[in-house]
């Protein structure tokens, strides 16, 4: 029974082109594996003058169809013979069918341009991002001398959103960071009998690095987006328009209060993943270690020096900026049109991250003897 609907290519016993169709040609059956390869081997032993019978195929759906229709090269072979219910599904397939779009070949000529290209796109995205932190600084400024007319109620909302709603998501992933780094951390030091160090160990990685890092990343993804999609949406309604025919400045309104908020925001978050983690961490080695969360608090001020939570504090300020800042630029850049839209908010995720892993990476560097 299996082998009556495989399909299949047979040759008349008198010999001769032409190809008999027997079998189920459906989808189902070219998902076997290695079935759709054969089929394409017995397909080209049948040139373009062969006849061509249908009649003994048991069924024929728009896939197997579309697989005639391309071996055929876009048109019906001048011997055909068929049923009328496979003639209609052959009529579809002939209606509908469209060639594929030709790939573009470059030349040296070509690939040149393209790399110009890129280089200039990138180029006027790093001149917008440098004019756009430039006018923040004004905005900035401008706050100062007159405080009264700041968009106070935008920038509170902002913090909410920002900072209070991500709370339980980054607790979460910093608890189970901090239960992962321990357990790993307390496999090694087992071996060596240094079981006390682990609060060292996970003291300066979470403070200094994880904790920071591990928080802008989670609202670079979560938030950056938002703000970029926030304003692209802004763009495609045309109030970005009516803004400014009504001589209200974007970056006033709403760049500066999200780069407000997430200024002050990144820092509390990053700490709120830092303790998660520690909390983690610590349960952690008093199940694996037997070292009490009593020990753990108390060498715990010993084994991190203050210029770490320092350092953490700052990268975390420097965090928020930029994210605040990449969604922006990427949410202004957006074009009046939602495919656009999807695109700068991917690029926004996307920079955004890149941003923060490479400036810690900086910081490590450049701080690599504070707090030890």
């Amino acid at each position: 029974m299996q082998e009556a609907t495989t399909p299949r290519l047979e040759t008349p016993a008198g010999g001769g082109a032409k190809a008999r169709v027997l079998g189920q040609w459906t989808a189902a059956q070219f998902a076997r594996p290695g079935l759709l390869e054969q089929l394409r081997k017995s397909l080209a032993r049948f040139g373009p003058g062969a006849a061509w019978d249908l009649r003994g195929a048991e069924q024929l759906d728009h896939v197997g169809a579309q697989l005639l229709w391309d071996h055929w090269g876009g048109r019906r072979p001048p011997q055909l013979q068929l049923l009328p219910a496979h003639s209609a599904v052959l009529q579809r397939v002939e209606q509908f069918a469209a060639a594929p779009p030709r790939r573009e070949r470059r030349d040296w000529r070509g690939r040149y341009l393209a790399l110009g290209e890129a280089v200039l796109e990138k180029t006027n995205q790093l001149r917008g991002f440098v004019r756009l932190t430039g006018q923040l600084a004004i905005d900035a400024l401008r706050l100062a001398r007159a405080p009264h007319e700041g968009p106070w109620r935008d920038f509170s909302g902002h913090l909410y959103h920002i900072g209070a709603t991500a709370l339980p998501i980054t607790a979460l992933v910093g608890f189970l960071i901090g239960v992962v780094l321990a357990y790993l951390t307390a496999k090694q030091l087992r071996q060596f009998g240094a079981d006390a160090y682990i609060v060292n160990i996970l003291g300066v990685a979470l403070i200094r690095e994880l904790g920071p890092m591990l928080a802008a990343i989670l609202v670079a993804g979560r938030s950056g987006s938002s703000i970029t999609a926030q304003i692209g949406v802004m763009r495609v309604t045309d109030e970005l328009d009516a803004m400014s025919v009504m001589g209200i400045s974007h970056s006033f309104r709403l760049v500066l209060p999200r780069a407000m908020a997430l200024a002050i925001a990144m820092p509390l978050v990053s700490v709120w993943t830092t303790l998660s983690a520690l909390a983690g961490g610590m349960l952690a080695a008093d199940v694996s270690l037997g070292i009490t969360p009593t020990y753990f608090l108390n060498a715990l001020p010993e084994a991190v020096q203050l210029g770490n939570l320092v350092l953490a504090t700052s990268k975390s300020v420097v965090f928020g900026l930029l994210i605040a800042l990449i969604g922006c630029h990427y949410g202004l850049q957006v074009e009046p049109n939602t495919q656009s839209l999807g695109r700068g908010t991917t690029a926004s995720v996307v920079t955004s991250i890149t941003v923060v892993i490479l400036v810690d990476a900086l910081f490590a560097v450049a701080f690599q003897e504070v707090g030890f």
